[in-house]
């Protein structure tokens, strides 16, 4: 296992999670408050911020229990530029 590296800083990070088949709003508290936006093409995608990588890992056994078939697992946007001292 490595360490991350001195500079790193703890930033959560906005993730989009493309399954496939149909969940309502409904879903939305029990996937910790992501948006939950169903598409017409059949699939279902909750987004939002994710504070950690245990988290999400959290999120997508969620997923496996209940039996959603997963398709995407996207980064949306990552931790800011650290501020450049030139």
């Amino acid at each position: 296992m490595s360490t991350p590296p001195a500079n790193h800083r703890h930033e959560q990070l906005t993730y989009e999670i493309r399954v496939q088949g149909r969940l309502d709003q409904r879903w939305a508290a029990w996937f910790d408050g992501l948006t939950v936006t169903a598409h017409g093409d059949g699939t279902t995608a909750l987004a939002g911020p994710i504070v950690d990588q245990a988290a999400l890992h959290g999120l997508l056994q969620r997923l496996h229990d209940i039996g959603v078939p997963l398709i995407s697992v996207t980064q949306i946007d990552g931790p800011a530029p650290a501020p450049s001292n030139s």
